[in-house]
């Protein structure tokens, strides 16, 4: 048996999945550090000897992703590079029995809501003087502010209910002080992010309170971008457009996925919408603020979709022209309504159909890309790579949307906003010079 060793233990966070988990992961590293306990995310120095992988079970492909996580650090245990190997998160709230019988070297599971007791097995108590602090994995001048928890929606293909519970907001307050912290240490630029956005306010409040908490984020000073993520489309308070004209702050960018257009597929879906009310409810909204990007997601190959079905997406697509898209294919996944449906739908089909709406959506992304040649954006910079800047205006989120390539003589600090004067134009990028 190894003896245990002297050394003080090192914690690896490991995060798969999306922005909320990598909030969960940074509130965990805020903790395990404020209880003087060596934290760091994604290290690739093998100089840990405590990995926490918090996992992602939203799809095959991240579950997928995150077992094999999982058997290559216990692999690692098994071969005395590391001492102790803990997993969390969406796979272990939903899978956690049947992971323990498979995996018994993980030493031990922890469900999404278990912070208390994964501090437990580090002797560490969890500070709620610190709540709202993180040590961040982002760079230091953008961050994702989580303003809920959960979900009250029945979509039939998503299995996030299952693993997240209902819907819990966070309160206005508590948001404020989280966001003017993140400020205050050097993030410009904050991300909204929960399950469902548009539903906020309405456990605590009784209303949806969405607009009332961007305006009272608009107001921290130093903020300068507020973007928002993952709005639900039936009964969308138009009052958040409205407040994001009147707050210069607010981006004017929309993340609101749509998942069909084909009306048959939205009410297998449990959507609550029509492609009808769809296309009226964007319209209003680019109404109240033209310029607006409006960015969707789509599902491809679900239960029982036709080739007609894939057609009217198509149709939909090139009659909305959105700024930008991202799309899945389908996954069937147990305990949801959709999986009693016959998943009839081979892989290769769902990944052909995708390729297929992509490729159109690859052909308006560059119409819209070249209609800003000549034009001047405010840009912020996020990196410098191949002796180039790359950056982002306020139409585009980090990672999944388009970035500005720069031109310049002038040395650029992430976080430095620029004017940058489009010159060339691409099929997702933009590419330009800075202007004073």
């Amino acid at each position: 048996m190894k003896s245990k060793s002297l050394k003080k233990d090192k914690v690896n966070i490991i995060t798969l999945g999306c922005s909320k988990n990598m909030v969960d992961s940074e509130v965990l590293s805020g903790q395990l550090q404020a209880n003087d306990i060596n934290t760091v995310h994604e290290n690739t120095k093998p100089d840990h000897n405590i990995v926490i992988i918090n996992t992602c079970g939203f799809i095959e492909k991240a579950k997928e992703e995150s077992i094999n996580t999982i058997l290559q650090n216990v692999e690692l245990k098994k071969r005395g590079k590391i001492d102790k190997v803990y997993v969390t998160g969406c796979l272990s709230e939903r899978y956690r029995q049947n992971l323990e019988t498979e995996i018994p070297e993980v030493d031990a599971f922890f469900g999404t809501m278990e912070l208390p007791l994964i501090l437990k097995r580090f002797n560490a108590d969890l500070k709620t003087e610190l709540l709202g602090e993180r040590l961040l994995s982002t760079p230091q001048h953008y961050a994702y502010l989580k303003i809920s928890e959960g979900c009250n929606r029945t979509c039939s293909f998503c299995a996030i209910p299952l693993m997240r519970g209902k819907h819990v907001s966070r309160s206005i307050e508590s948001l404020v002080d989280e966001a003017s912290k993140l400020v205050a240490n050097g993030v410009k630029e904050i991300m909204l992010i929960a399950q469902e956005l548009t539903y906020y306010g309405l456990d605590i409040y009784k209303k949806r309170e969405l607009p009332k908490l961007l305006h009272a984020l608009a107001d921290i000073k130093g903020l300068e971008w507020i973007r928002l993520h993952y709005a639900y489309p039936s009964k969308f308070p138009l009052e958040i457009i409205d407040a994001m004209k009147e707050r210069e702050n607010i981006c004017n960018y929309l993340d609101m996925p749509l998942q069909h257009a084909a009306d048959n597929m939205l009410k297998s879906m449990k959507r609550q919408i029509t492609r009808s009310e769809m296309e009226d409810l964007v319209g209003e909204i680019r109404y109240r603020i033209p310029e607006i990007c409006i960015r969707t997601t789509l599902i491809a190959g679900y239960p029982g979709e036709t080739r007609d079905d894939v057609e009217e997406l198509k149709q939909f697509l090139q009659k909305m022209k959105f700024d930008r898209v991202g799309i899945f294919t389908y996954s069937h996944e147990e305990d949801t309504s959709a999986y009693l449906l016959n998943d009839n739908i081979p892989s290769a089909e769902k990944e052909a159909r995708a390729q297929e709406i992509m490729e159109m959506q690859q052909e308006i992304s560059l119409e819209k890309n070249e209609e800003k040649l000549g034009k001047i954006f405010k840009v912020i910079i996020d990196k410098k790579e191949a002796g180039r800047y790359l950056g982002r205006t306020e139409f585009d989120s980090v990672e999944v949307d388009n970035e500005v390539i720069i031109n310049s003589t002038k040395k650029l600090q992430p976080g430095d906003f620029v004017n940058v004067k489009i010159t060339k134009a691409y099929d997702y990028d933009i590419e330009g010079e800075v202007v004073i």
